[in-house]
């Protein structure tokens, strides 16, 4: 069940003069993203295929998903009226895939998989909080702002479904630390790059990976602030099962920072020399 809808959003307050070109390519690439969830949808129904219960809830989910995406591709035609979000997303779809026909999930287990998918929604629900609060235009901020909403419910959703899995499967802490941290280093991975070359690069530009990872993650990273990233700690315990807000999470708060930010000026630099 939807909690909104796109024309409720106020997109008679769109303001041109108020859209950052850079948050505008990050926003083009996440739509495709966004509205790529009907092949996650296949392929988690695959994983569950026994479980009617959570099989209906990726359905709905799915249903939210694609929402986001068509919600930021509307935003993103009226921010550049010569982009067309339709061609860009099948122009993704041409150019990147995931495996479809599978019978168990890639992380090896089904509490693995939800554990994936509750850190992909910690990372989507951050990075539209960071961007509601980045943005002074006000339809992407009001549209950030509901999608990061929809994220966190996400991510309570699949967390639920782990809990329940965990009492079946009994994986320890370290295992799903192990598949959080696997999980979140895959943003590296094609998917993002794609997103950002299928929609912002040239059409005839040849494909380099390297330079669309740094392109894409230099514009995302660098809307994010101290406060983002420690909630992104505080979901990632809460995930594996270590206690938030204690001294250990402090640490690693600490040190994810000073990770994050000195990743954040190396995708800057090799997006300017790119």
């Amino acid at each position: 069940m939807k909690h909104w809808q796109i024309d409720q959003l106020p997109w008679e307050q769109f303001d041109p003069s108020k859209v950052d070109q850079d948050l505008l390519s990050s926003i083009k690439a996440a739509s495709v993203v966004e509205r790529n969830s009907v092949d996650y949808a296949l392929y988690l129904n695959n994983v569950f295929r026994d479980d009617p219960d959570f099989r209906e809830a990726v359905d709905n989910w799915a249903l939210e998903e694609i929402q986001h995406g068509d919600a930021l591709g509307r935003w993103a035609m009226l921010a550049d009226p010569q982009w067309d979000y339709h061609a860009a997303f099948q122009r993704y779809r041409d150019f990147y895939q995931i495996p479809l026909h599978v019978e168990e999930s890639v992380r090896g287990s089904r509490t693995g998989e939800l554990i994936a998918r509750c850190m992909v929604e910690t990372g989507t629900s951050s990075f539209y909080s960071a961007l509601a609060e980045a943005t002074e235009e006000p339809v992407l901020r009001a549209l950030c702002k509901q999608i990061a909403a929809d994220e966190y419910r996400h991510y309570k959703l699949f967390y639920d479904h782990m809990r329940r899995y965990l009492a079946r499967e009994n994986i320890g802490v370290i295992e799903r630390a192990r598949i959080a941290i696997g999980r979140m280093t895959e943003t590296e991975d094609d998917e993002l790059a794609s997103a950002y070359h299928t929609t912002n690069d040239p059409e005839g530009l040849p494909y380099d990976h390297e330079r669309c990872t740094a392109a894409y993650m230099a514009r995302a990273m660098k809307h994010y602030r101290p406060h983002h990233l420690r909630r992104v700690t505080n979901m990632i315990f809460k995930t594996i099962g270590v206690k938030p807000h204690g001294p250990i999470q402090n640490v690693v708060s600490w040190i994810g920072e000073k990770l994050f930010f000195r990743r954040q000026h190396r995708f800057a630099v090799m997006a300017r020399q790119g």
